[in-house]
Parts: C-alpha cells; sequence; structure tokens
C-alpha cells in the first residue's frame, strides 16, 4: 500500500504549524511583526526548506502595491526573519526532535497581492458593466 504522503510532506506542514506559533509568540523582533506562514516546502533530503510568509497591508498599500514604503516594509520583514531563522531553527529541532534540521529560506508569498489585485481588476470591470446597462 503507497503511503498518501512523504515524509517530506508531513515534516512541512508540521514545520508550518510550529513556525507560526514561534512567530507568533516567541520571536521578538520588532521587523518581524504580523507574518503569516502560507506554505513551507521541504527538500526530500531534509537539507533545506522554502518558507513562504505574507505580511498583511495597509488600505493605502492595497491601492499602490508597488509603493516604496511597502517594498520598504518587506524588505524589513524579510531581514527580521532571515535575523531570526537561527533561533527560528532551533527551536523547530527541539519541538519535533528531528534528526537533521533543515536550513531555513523565507521567500515572500505575492500569491495574495495577485489576489487582491485580480479582486479590484474585477470589482472595477463589474462597476463600469454596470454603468454601460
Amino acid at each position: 500500500m503507497a503511503k498518501e504522503f512523504s515524509r517530506a510532506t508531513r515534516v512541512a506542514e508540521q514545520m508550518q504549524r510550529e513556525l507560526a506559533d514561534l512567530l507568533q509568540f516567541e520571536v521578538k523582533d520588532p521587523r518581524v511583526g504580523m507574518v503569516t506562514i502560507t506554505a513551507v516546502e521541504v527538500t526530500g533530503d531534509m537539507a533545506h526548506a522554502k518558507i513562504f510568509y505574507s505580511a498583511p497591508q495597509s488600505k493605502s498599500a492595497q491601492a499602490m502595491p508597488n509603493d516604496a514604503n511597502r517594498v520598504k516594509t518587506l524588505q524589513s520583514i524579510q531581514n527580521g526573519l532571515e535575523k531570526s531563522s537561527g533561533f527560528l531553527r532551533s527551536q523547530v529541532a527541539k519541538r519535533m526532535l528531528l534528526r537533521t534540521v533543515p536550513q531555513l529560506h523565507f521567500m515572500y508569498d505575492e500569491s495574495i497581492d495577485i489576489g487582491m489585485k485580480m479582486a479590484q481588476l474585477i470589482d472595477a470591470a463589474r462597476a463600469t458593466d454596470k454603468n454601460l446597462d
């Protein structure tokens, strides 16, 4: 009988839960702030883990996603996450009892921003359709 989930997938799911908890309650770096872990991908040899995260944005940043302030904020969050990656890795090692703990690589997840932009475009198109009728 074949396994439904590989070990890497199970480790990634558990790591996502642990990292979310650690970022919420343990990390004291003010640059990190409110970060949501959207996905974790672990390589088959458990050497590396890509952690995808998103950060909330203000209403003004939603209108202009390429705003210089938004880019500066995201860079600050990225720097905070990279700085705390050693602490996070050691805490994940204690909580998950893994022999090999993956190196953590943080990547910003743009899918939420793209989805919000698409929703705004759809709303604008629907508004113009109502005006034409």
